[in-house]
């Protein structure tokens, strides 16, 4: 207990936080004084913005219509599935040969798959059958117009 030493130690605190400089008593106390004070309104400060009811929105609750993505036809999935058939290929099978992932095929035959023009023409030509068009699941190279 030699070793130590009782010196003095002194201990400095700030004025005040910023929880009591923000208070209405200590805005008043400064104005008082004759001090600077700085106010600014946040707009939509602690309020929902994102749920205000707009014309938009009410646009929209009175609409009637489903809104939906057009969907594959269920015909040229039957199509698909019978020309990769015809070719004796799986649906991986198929998918390989033009690049596309397994899932897709599966939602293009089932009609599930939103209409894309890229990988049904694709598909057009690794099954050797129209899928688009008046004339579907008629071969490719036949066209009704040469005739």
């Amino acid at each position: 207990m030699a070793e130590s030493d009782w010196d003095t130690v002194t201990v400095l605190r700030k004025k005040g936080s910023a929880a009591q400089s923000k208070s209405k008593q200590a805005i008043l106390t400064a104005q008082r004084k004759g001090e600077a004070v700085e106010t600014s309104k946040k707009w939509a400060a602690g309020q929902n913005k994102q749920h205000v009811v707009t014309k938009n929105t009410a646009k929209l609750d009175r609409e009637t219509e489903e809104l939906s993505h057009q969907r594959v036809p269920l015909e040229v999935g039957k199509v698909i599935q019978l020309g990769r058939q015809n070719k004796g290929l799986t649906q991986k099978d198929l998918a390989t040969k033009i690049n596309e992932k397994p899932q897709i095929i599966a939602e293009y035959e089932s009609g599930k798959a939103i209409p894309n023009n890229q990988v049904m023409g694709k598909i057009e030509r690794a099954i050797g059958l129209k899928l688009r068009g008046k004339d579907t699941g008629l071969p490719l190279d036949s066209d009704p117009k040469k005739k």
